[in-house]
C-alpha cells in the first residue's frame, strides 16, 4: 500500500514537474490566444466551408482569411504571384522569419449537409471534402498567437501567414514560390486535416499534369463515316495504351485521366477529343521518364487514328522534402497538449459515418503516436506544399478533424468539416503549430538545425517549377 502511494506520488510529482517545465508562460499565452480568438476562427471556417469555392474561385474566401489578418493587425499583400486570390499577411520585422500556409479551396461535387448520414447541402454543388475550411482558418489561428507575442515584446522576428489558392487543381503555391514569396523565410510550417493526430514526417508523390488533345475530321456516322477521322477513337486508343503501360512501370507510380471531351452526338465521328492525363511517382526523378513515355504515346494513338495531336502542361509537383529535425520539435508540442477528447455525440457521429462507409466502427483516432521512421516511399497522395519544401526548411502537421479510416475527397470528410469533430481539430492545429513556431522564434539553434537538414536532404537540386509560359490559368472573369 504505501508502494503504490509512493509510486502516484512521484508520477504525480514528475507530471507537475514536466508541465511546468514543458509549457512555459509563452505557451501558455499561444493557447490563451486561440482560446480568445476560438469563437471567431470557427465562425470563419464555417463561412468558408458554406462557400464551399473551388480552385481560382475562392474569392469570399480568401477575402474572409486576408480581412480578419488585417483586422488583427497584419499587413496583407493581396494578388500576389498573378494569382487575385493569393495573399500574404506579414506581421514584425527582423530574423527569425518563420511562415504557415493557409488552404481555402473546396472540390467540386461532393456538396454535403455537416451529418453523418450522405445528404447534399446543394445537390452537385462543391464540399470541402480535404478540409481546407479548416486549414486557412486554424493557420490563421497560429499566425495570430504568434503575432501578440511579438506585439506584446515577449518575442522578437517576423511571422507570415500564406493564403495559396487553388491546391486541388492548378497547385497555387508553384507559382508563389516561383515569384520568390519564400526567399526572406527560414522555416514555414504547414499542416493538413487528417483522420489521425501526428508530426507528419513521410514524403508525397511528385506529380504532372497535362492535357492531351486530338484533332480528327467530322463525318456522318452512317452515310459516309470513311470521309471521317475519329478523334474520339485516338483518345479510346491513347487511353489503352496507359492502361497496357500500368503493368510495366514501378509499383510507386499512379497513372490518371479523366475525359473532358469524347464528342458529343452519337451519329456524327467526333472531330475533336479532349483528356487530362496526371501522372504521379514517389520522386520527381521517377515520374519524369514515365511523363515522356505517355506524352509519346499520345502520339502514336494519333498516327493509329489518323488525326492530328496536341499536348499542353497543365503544372507539375515536387515530393515533400522531409524535415526530421522540425518533425521533432512537433512531436514535442503534441505530446504536451495531449489527445483531442471527443463527446459521445461526436464519437456516435464518427462511427455513424464508419458504418455507412462500411468502416470498422472504431469512433475517433487523435492518440499522440511515438514519431514514425520516414518510409522510402511512403505513398499516399500529391501536395504543392512539396515545392515549398524544395525552397525553405518545412514542418508538417496532420490532425483528426474525421473518424479513423474515412474517405477522404468524400462527402464524410465535408460532414466533419462543418460540425464540432473539425472544429476540435482546427483549434488543435492551431496550438500545436504556433508552440512549434514559438520554439524556434525562441530557439536559434532549433532553426539552425532545422535549416541545416534542409540544405542537406536538397544537396545539390536545382528547383525547377514544373509550369507553362505564361500567367496562372485563371477564369478570364477572375483576371
Amino acid at each position: 500500500m504505501k508502494r503504490t502511494i509512493l509510486s502516484v506520488l512521484i508520477l504525480f510529482v514528475s507530471i507537475t514537474f514536466y508541465g511546468q517545465k514543458g509549457l512555459s508562460k509563452n505557451k501558455k499565452a499561444l493557447l490563451k490566444s486561440v482560446e480568445k480568438h476560438k469563437t471567431e476562427l470557427i465562425k470563419i471556417s464555417d463561412e468558408i466551408w458554406s462557400l464551399a469555392e473551388t480552385a481560382f474561385e475562392e474569392t469570399k474566401s480568401a477575402e474572409i482569411l486576408a480581412g480578419y489578418a488585417e483586422k488583427q493587425g497584419f499587413k496583407v499583400e493581396r494578388g500576389v504571384a498573378g494569382m487575385p486570390t493569393a495573399f500574404v499577411a506579414t506581421y514584425g520585422s527582423g530574423s527569425p522569419v518563420i511562415s504557415v500556409l493557409g488552404e481555402f479551396d473546396a472540390l467540386p461535387g461532393i456538396s454535403q449537409k455537416a451529418q453523418p448520414t450522405k445528404s447534399p447541402l446543394k445537390e452537385g454543388a462543391a464540399g470541402h471534402g480535404c478540409g481546407h475550411n479548416l486549414f486557412g482558418a486554424g493557420s490563421l489561428g497560429a499566425a495570430i498567437a504568434i503575432k501578440e507575442l511579438i506585439e506584446d515584446g515577449k518575442i522578437k522576428g517576423t511571422v507570415k501567414f500564406f493564403g495559396t489558392p487553388s491546391e486541388e487543381k492548378f497547385f497555387g503555391k508553384i507559382w508563389m514560390v516561383n515569384a520568390g514569396l519564400w526567399d526572406d523565410v527560414d522555416v514555414n510550417i504547414s499542416w493538413h486535416p487528417a483522420a489521425k493526430t501526428e508530426s507528419d514526417v513521410q514524403s508525397s508523390l511528385a506529380l504532372v499534369d497535362f492535357k492531351v488533345e486530338f484533332f480528327g475530321q467530322a463525318a456522318h456516322a452512317a452515310a459516309d463515316p470513311w470521309n471521317g477521322r475519329s478523334a474520339s477513337d485516338a483518345l479510346e486508343l491513347y487511353t489503352s495504351g496507359i492502361n497496357y503501360y500500368r503493368e510495366h512501370v514501378k509499383p510507386t507510380v499512379r497513372m490518371h485521366y479523366h475525359i473532358q471531351d469524347g464528342g458529343q452526338v452519337v451519329n456524327v465521328v467526333p472531330d475533336y477529343s479532349r483528356l487530362w492525363v496526371r501522372v504521379r511517382d514517389s520522386k520527381r526523378s521517377g515520374m519524369l521518364p514515365v511523363y515522356e513515355r505517355v506524352q509519346e504515346m499520345a502520339k502514336g494513338a494519333a498516327i493509329l487514328a489518323d488525326v492530328d495531336y496536341k499536348v499542353s502542361l497543365i503544372s507539375g509537383i515536387y515530393e515533400v522534402l522531409v524535415n526530421r529535425e522540425g518533425g521533432k520539435i512537433m512531436q514535442n508540442n503534441l505530446e504536451l497538449l495531449g489527445p483531442i477528447e471527443y463527446t459521445e455525440d461526436e464519437i456516435a457521429f464518427g462511427k455513424k459515418i464508419q458504418e455507412i462507409t462500411k468502416k470498422e466502427q472504431v469512433g475517433m483516432d487523435s492518440n499522440i503516436k511515438p514519431l514514425e521512421n520516414t518510409r522510402e516511399n511512403s505513398g499516399g497522395g500529391s501536395t504543392d506544399v512539396g515545392d515549398v519544401s524544395w525552397n525553405v526548411a518545412n514542418i508538417n502537421l496532420r490532425v483528426t478533424t474525421a473518424p479513423k479510416d474515412t474517405p477522404w475527397h468524400s462527402w464524410a470528410v465535408v460532414a466533419c468539416g462543418g460540425m464540432s469533430i473539425g472544429h476540435k481539430g482546427m483549434i488543435y492545429s492551431s496550438k500545436a503549430m504556433s508552440m512549434t513556431m514559438l520554439d524556434l522564434f525562441e530557439n536559434p539553434t532549433l532553426v539552425k538545425k532545422v535549416k541545416d537538414e534542409y540544405k542537406e536532404r536538397k544537396g545539390k537540386e536545382v528547383y525547377k517549377a514544373i509550369i507553362p509560359e505564361g500567367p496562372p490559368p485563371i477564369p478570364s472573369e477572375k483576371k
